[in-house]
């Protein structure tokens, strides 16, 4: 079905009566366009509209590689899909229910994942002839009858923006630019979604700039009016506020929630935060967000690359600060010198790799979990770090002061992986009462007495000291050290005996780690276990994999060097072991090196993140015998 409308006939149709209202579980919509269109920004402005009507969402922006593509073509697409319901929302859902296509090209690309009988709202007037080339098509798909399958509305977005704005005193570029907020205004009157306080955070956005905060509101009611005016759009629908825990909540993504727990860490130890960084993507937004929070003792260093990034962190560990690094993994690459140095050193220090697609430059703004080798081996020597990885964005504050928690009470660096789908996306996320965060107490040593630089207590970790601490002068360096002294040492003995501590240490870790949780049976045949990013696709493919009758249990993993001491134990329960990952076995490898067991595996590779169906129908198989 194909239906288009112009500004005269929604002009004629104003007084109609109502439309009727279409109850709704669920929804996924996935915006579209030139990566000048402004769909990240359209997709992020529905998201809150979404998480202020108090339902459950999640997000996954997705952006293309190049900066500057040239328009209209494929490989230029910028999109941003968003599945919010009235029930605990994992993923950003499989298929789009709805698509809103900015121009030819982003149609092409995006409409084989929009479910059949989906909707498809077109930006007409981008269906150029110069367009129509530029993404391969022969004919016009809004003529042609290609898109039969789908509920087709043809809207000149671009038009109606300009012509809603001929009296605004704008350039053509600056209209041009609005018309994303024309696309938001459309799909806020489809799904039933107030005005005003979207009107208020545009002009609260663009205060500097009255004039387009005013044009761009202009637009917003503009689209807004459209789609409650005209009778193409027969039925608007709703979506029922989700039953979640009581409590307040704000939307935000992983990179945002991971900034604020390391400004948490801060605060909860007393101890100011360092961030030596350079921009990476896509982990750039930790440093955009720890640079506003200043005012919590927080200092951030862009440096001039990945070396002197991680290498002021050191130093801002030795002089008694928690420090930390960002990046991703072709900087991890070029960190990797220094890691082994603050291994050797036994500071305190937090990496964040947020992971792509790889190897080398890769595709850097696609999702991948490809790193976790990287971080568990990836140094010359005998250097273990200890590893942690979120499996949400909210999921990545508790992983923040995880990380310093264990660096300082271990006095060892911790790498934090996240990656970009996390690091991006966004979710809602409960508030906690600053009471009930975990403690994370750091001690300086400040007694002379007996002191010794590499000294042990009882989690073999030496002493923190603030250099230059009356008595307790002390040298850092990446020769290998004296056993207690620190001094440079030579002594074959004393560089075995280093290593094996060093080992234990990180190795003891494990005796920290709490009871894994289960979620289905204690035993019986199929286990999924999971790490990271892929946990939200899982718990939904299992959970309807249960609802069809199926015993399917699942254990998540936070911890991955050194994994959880109870995870050999439960491995064994399960006759099938079936490990999904975005990449080709990582995990999977770990797991058999450890425990000298077979585990089956699921992966992908594709800079896309695990479709809820694609596990499904993985776990149906192995139920009905199919491991091999």
């Amino acid at each position: 079905m194909s239906v288009s409308a112009g500004a005269a006939e929604v002009e004629a149709k104003r007084g109609a009566p109502p439309r009727p209202v279409e109850e709704l579980d669920s929804v996924v919509i996935r915006f579209v366009g030139d990566s000048g269109d402004g769909m990240q920004l359209t997709g992020n402005e529905f998201s809150k509209a979404i998480a202020k009507a108090g339902h459950d969402f999640a997000t996954h922006p997705d952006y293309p590689s190049e900066i500057r593509a040239p328009t209209g073509t494929l490989f230029g697409v910028s999109g941003y899909q968003i599945q919010f319901a009235a029930r605990q929302v994992f993923t950003s859902g499989d298929a789009p229910d709805v698509l809103v296509a900015m121009n030819p090209a982003a149609l092409k690309t995006n409409l084989p994942d929009v479910k059949h009988g989906g909707i498809v709202i077109a930006n007409s007037g981008a269906f150029t002839d110069n367009n129509l080339a530029k993404a391969g098509y022969a004919a016009n798909p809004l003529a042609d009858g290609s898109l039969g399958d789908y509920r087709l509305y043809q809207i000149d977005i671009a038009g109606l923006t300009a012509h809603a704005l001929k009296d605004a005193g704008l350039s053509k570029k600056e209209v041009g630019r609005c018309k994303n907020y024309y696309a938001l205004g459309l799909m806020l009157s489809l799904y039933s979604r107030p005005l005003e306080k979207e009107e208020e955070d545009i002009r609260r956005k663009f205060a500097r700039k009255p004039e387009l905060a005013e044009a761009n509101v202009l637009a917003l009611r503009a689209g807004y009016a459209y789609a409650d005016a005209t009778e193409m759009f027969v039925t608007s629908y709703r979506v029922r506020s989700a039953d979640i825990r009581p409590g307040t909540y704000r939307s935000l993504t992983g990179n945002h929630a991971a900034a604020l727990g390391f400004v948490a860490a801060a605060e909860l130890s007393g101890v100011p935060l360092f961030l030596g960084s350079y921009p990476i993507t896509p982990a750039t937004d930790i440093l955009h967000e720890l640079s506003a929070l200043k005012h919590f003792s927080v200092n951030t260093f862009q440096a001039e690359d990945e070396i002197a990034g991680i290498c002021s962190a050191i130093g801002a560990a030795y002089g008694g600060a928690l420090g930390m690094t960002t990046t991703s993994g072709p900087g991890m690459a070029l960190k990797t010198e220094a890691l082994g140095l603050a291994v050797m050193l036994e500071l305190p220090l937090v990496i964040v790799n947020v992971q792509r697609g790889g190897p080398s430059t890769g595709l850097p703004t696609k999702i991948e979990q490809s790193d976790l080798l990287q971080a568990v081996y990836g140094r010359n020597g005998e250097c273990p770090i200890p590893v942690i990885a979120a499996n949400s964005p909210a999921d990545c504050f508790d992983c923040a002061l995880e990380a310093f928690r264990i660096a300082v009470k271990y006095m060892t660096p911790v790498i934090f992986l996240s990656d970009g789908g996390i690091g991006n996306a966004a979710e809602p996320w409960r508030i906690p009462d600053p009471a009930s965060l975990p403690k994370l107490e750091v001690k300086f040593r400040t007694e002379a007495a007996d002191f010794q630089a590499y000294a042990r207590d009882a989690h073999l970790a030496r002493p923190w000291v603030r250099p230059g601490t009356p008595g307790m002068e002390h040298r850092v360096g990446g020769l290998e050290k004296d056993f207690l002294t620190g001094n440079i040492s030579h002594d074959p003995v004393n560089h075995e005996r280093m290593v094996a501590v060093r080992a234990a240490k990180v190795a003891g870790i494990a005796k920290d780690i709490p009871p894994l949780v289960v979620e289905g049976p204690d035993e019986g045949e199929l286990l999924i276990v999971g790490w990271g990013s892929t946990y939200g696709s899982i718990v939904q493919a299992r959970e309807q994999a249960v609802a069809e009758g199926h015993a399917v249990a699942h254990v998540h993993l936070r911890h991955l060097n050194p994994l959880p001491p109870d995870l050999g134990d439960i491995l064994k329960r399960y006759k099938t072991v079936l490990v999904p990952e975005m990449n080709l076995g990582q995990l999977s490898r770990l797991l058999r090196e450890h425990y000298l067991i077979d585990v089956v595996q699921l992966n992908k590779v594709q800079g896309k993140p695990f479709k809820v169906s694609e596990i499904h129908e993985r776990i149906v198989e192995l139920c009905k015998g199919g491991a091999k």
